[in-house]
């Protein structure tokens, strides 16, 4: 597998598990903050996946409509939905890297920016990898168990675990 395909397996993966972990905690887990993170776990975990599906909706080929307001926070069940519908459009999307030629629009806040597709790809992999962190320095700061979701786990659940 490709190195970017591989990375978005993991991005994929460590939503995934976040979830899967989320599911298991107290309601409170889901409603806890702190200082310096974008917000609750649940509102940032919706605003990740809704992110997600912005950048990938431009790699599609279909901008997304401006966005209006914060992101609706949605409960788990619809995220774990969306990530996985979101892991297909992602396969989908880097089968065919080398056709893309994306050009964001402007915008009241940025100029229009062509060739913009590695931009989306690594602000997708940045912008996952800070809000699952940011989550986790919530849980933990809160006293709630924390997911290991880094690459070293990955590749150790993915690639040397043995085949059932």
């Amino acid at each position: 597998m490709d190195p970017l395909s591989e990375a978005f397996q993991h991005h994929t993966w460590a939503t995934e598990k976040l979830i899967r972990h989320l599911r298991g905690l107290p309601e409170a887990a889901l409603t806890a903050t702190s200082p310096g993170v974008y917000g609750e776990v649940l509102a940032t975990l919706s605003h990740l996946l809704e992110a997600d599906g912005r950048y990938i909706q431009y790699l599609e080929g279909t901008p997304p409509a401006p966005k209006e307001g914060p992101d609706p926070t949605k409960s788990l069940a619809v995220l774990a939905d969306q990530v996985r519908d979101q892991a297909v459009r992602w396969r989908m999307v880097l089968a065919r890297v080398n056709q893309l030629d994306v050009t964001i629009p402007a915008r009241r806040d940025r100029p229009e920016m062509a060739h913009a597709t590695n931009l989306l790809f690594g602000q997708a992999l940045h912008h996952g990898n800070d809000h699952r962190t940011q989550i986790c320095t919530v849980l933990s700061s809160n006293g709630f168990e924390v997911p290991d979701l880094d690459t070293w786990t990955y590749w150790s659940e993915r690639r040397l675990a043995p085949a059932k």
